[in-house]
């Protein structure tokens, strides 16, 4: 038999040789990062603070503002320390720890996209029963389900990967350890494991995916029958962001997870991973907010508190 070496630890494909370029990766990703934290943190802060946001629809905003913040935290920070340190290591306990976590939050967010969803149905399509319907009990149910469901795939898929060998190459053509790129890398023969995991995330994904488009349907033959155009618009305003976020979300979860692999590395996989996990997360909360009146309001009176407590404090 031919001998073979056990992978002990992990390494990310380099996005460049050169360090000025690796350093322009660095701000780069910094960067977004950044905003990212910035913008999750102002709408989780916003959410709490503020009672007429203490509604289903920016309760389920607020949890997935903190899904986006850790989606990316789950993977950004360790690239950005690569690049400082011009390092590509990940020990493979750390590999397991971050893809459980990739999977867990994106599982969770699909979730509660379609809680979401559900939720702008409700308040569209069946109004005079919507406080009675979207209680408090039932939107902290729809939370939990969400959370169950990623963690199960996060286990499924973090338990079905490492169950596998790993032995020869540890490159990973990736910058951050997921399914499609560590299968890659395995040399057993046998896949039955992730292969059922990755299928039941597909039927998971497609279940959420029919609800929502169901959800949408619903809405938009509703809001067409509506007579006037300033009530129409007001509904579409709430619920084209939605959508456009759960096609971006999963668009390109798709294309990472069911596209035909190949041996070697693609600047099509990088752009598409880098997309899924660094995009939502930055764009999310812009989507969200940028036409939305009441996310504004609870801005600009946090914003007239403080410019009055600095006037104040300077008279004094």
């Amino acid at each position: 038999m031919m001998n073979q070496t056990l992978v002990t630890e992990f390494s990310f494909v380099r996005w460049t040789e050169s360090r000025v370029l690796s350093r322009l990766h660095t701000a780069f990703f910094s960067l977004f990062y950044l905003m990212a934290m910035w913008e999750n943190v102002i709408i989780i802060f916003l959410t709490v603070l503020d009672h007429h946001l203490h509604t289903p629809m920016y309760f389920f905003l607020r949890h997935l503002s903190f899904l986006d913040l850790c989606l990316i935290s789950a993977t950004v920070p360790k690239s950005i320390l690569n690049s400082i340190t011009f390092t590509d290591s990940i020990s493979f306990l750390g590999c397991a720890v971050q893809l459980f976590l990739v999977v867990l939050m994106a599982g969770s967010e699909i979730g509660i996209l379609t809680a979401m969803s559900y939720d702008r149905y409700i308040a569209i399509c069946r109004p005079l029963h919507y406080e009675a319907i979207m209680s408090k009990g039932t939107s902290v149910l729809l939370m939990a389900v969400s959370w169950l469901n990623g963690g199960a795939l996060g286990i499924l898929y973090s338990t079905g990967t490492f169950s596998l060998k790993f032995c020869g190459s540890n490159k990973i053509q990736q910058f951050f350890c997921d399914v499609p790129a560590l299968l890659k890398l395995t040399c057993s023969e046998q896949h039955v494991t992730i292969h059922v995991s990755v299928a039941i995330g597909v039927c998971y994904a497609f279940s959420c995916l029919v609800c929502i488009v169901v959800s949408y349907m619903c809405i938009f033959s509703t809001v067409l029958k509506i007579p006037t155009r300033q009530r129409q618009s007001k509904a579409f305003s709430t619920c084209l962001p939605h959508l456009l976020v759960v096609s971006m979300f999963l668009l390109t979860g798709a294309v990472a997870y069911l596209k035909p692999a190949s041996d070697k590395p693609s600047l099509l996989d990088l752009l598409v991973s880098t997309f899924y996990s660094v995009a939502p997360p930055t764009l999310n909360p812009v989507i969200y907010c940028l036409r939305n009146k009441d996310i504004k309001a609870a801005l600009g009176k946090v914003l007239w508190i403080d410019r009055n407590r600095k006037k104040v404090a300077g008279r004094k």
